[in-house]
């Protein structure tokens, strides 16, 4: 193992440490899926199940008939949201990236749910999120189409009702309990509060560097009323290898196993059809080279160094994961320099480029 600190926590703040805390916003969803593969494994979720059951808001669904059209321009859904659609974000409804403003954009806006970084003070209650959501068309047809993030906050709110916990209080008892994961969660105690770093934004139209979240009466300094699966996590470096490496070790962390390895391999096979890839939120180029398995990357063309089948995903708040199973080589980065564009630059991408390089075989 190796592992490089530099910099500060905040600017003219103190050092770095191994054990700095930071927000590691859509890293959340890797956690959130195996979350509810362990539900799965239980028997009281099945992949392919309605989500009317435990969701009842999303019964029922109207389907906008055009993605431009307005929000009461609607049809019946083909079939219901599954489990599964969730998991590979193909429930029909999340971000659409087009470069403009469409009448479900501003629909969703105004109910709270569109598109920014993670603001936990902002979120409502679980219940509230839901009844919200109820309100809205889905964009597409069920499992048509992969529109980012919508899918893993859903998530969130069925493992609670699945397993009659709330979701911080099942994955502390689940997963990082068990996987030594002491300085994770949705918040930050006041004792680990020296540990946690300052998050910065670059202002669009400045373009300078600005606190986006401090780490002293900012928005993870309390408990949210909504644990977010999609992006509300804090975490270090050596807590998410943890996750990482029970993954890499097929579901097994020492003697005690979190999921079977048909469960992680299924999490890390591509989901998606050539059709859905082309209808990504993303744009149609977006998964030239890469799949999509449950709330996370997988590499299906070696375009760049990773190896086919790697797999991982990044946070836009300044984090990035990578697992590479043919190189046996886990990557984490932890800044608190949130992305200036949905494709990082700069030491995001020096990053994967340094640690490959370091091979010698």
């Amino acid at each position: 193992m190796h592992v490089k600190v530099a910099g500060s926590l905040s600017i003219s703040g103190p050092p770095v440490r191994r054990d700095s805390i930071f927000r590691i916003s859509s890293m959340t969803k890797p956690v959130t899926a195996a979350a509810t593969m362990i539900l799965v494994e239980e028997g009281k979720l099945r992949l392919d199940e309605p989500v009317d059951r435990l969701l009842p808001e999303l019964a029922n669904r109207q389907v906008l008939k055009r993605v431009d059209g307005p929000v009461e321009d609607t049809e019946p859904a083909h079939r219901p949201i599954t489990v599964r659609d969730l998991l590979t974000f193909r429930m029909g409804f999340g971000y659409l990236f087009a470069m403009r403003e469409y009448p479900i954009h501003r629909a969703a806006a105004e109910a709270g749910l569109g598109p920014g970084a993670p603001r936990p003070s902002a979120d409502p209650g679980s219940d509230a999120f839901m009844q919200r959501l109820g309100t809205l068309p889905l964009i597409y047809q069920p499992g048509t189409s992969w529109l980012y993030n919508t899918g893993a906050e859903v998530l969130s709110v069925l493992v609670a009702r699945a397993s009659g916990q709330a979701f911080d209080v099942f994955l502390q008892e689940r997963m990082f309990e068990p996987l030594g994961m002491k300085d994770t969660g949705f918040s930050v105690p006041v004792a680990k509060l020296g540990r946690f770093a300052t998050s910065y934004m670059v202002d669009p139209q400045t373009h300078e560097l600005v606190v986006y979240d401090p780490a002293e009466g900012g928005d993870w300094a309390l408990p949210p009323v909504f644990p977010n699966g999609a992006g509300g996590l804090v975490s270090t470096a050596d807590d998410y290898l943890a996750f990482a490496k029970m993954l890499m070790d097929g579901g097994r962390h020492g003697k005690q196993r979190i999921l079977s390895r048909p469960a992680v391999e299924l999490m890390t096979t591509d989901q998606l059809t050539p059709e859905q890839k082309a209808r990504s939120g993303f744009g149609p180029d977006s998964f030239a080279d890469h799949g999509w398995g449950f709330c996370l990357q997988i590499a299906t063309r070696r375009t760049q160094v990773a190896s086919v089948g790697s797999y991982g995903w990044s946070g836009g708040m300044g984090t990035l994961w990578q697992s590479d199973p043919r190189e046996e080589m886990i990557t984490i980065l932890m800044t608190q320099r949130g992305w200036e564009s949905s494709t990082p630059g700069g030491v995001f991408v020096d990053f994967y480029a340094l640690a490959y390089a370091a091979i010698d075989d």
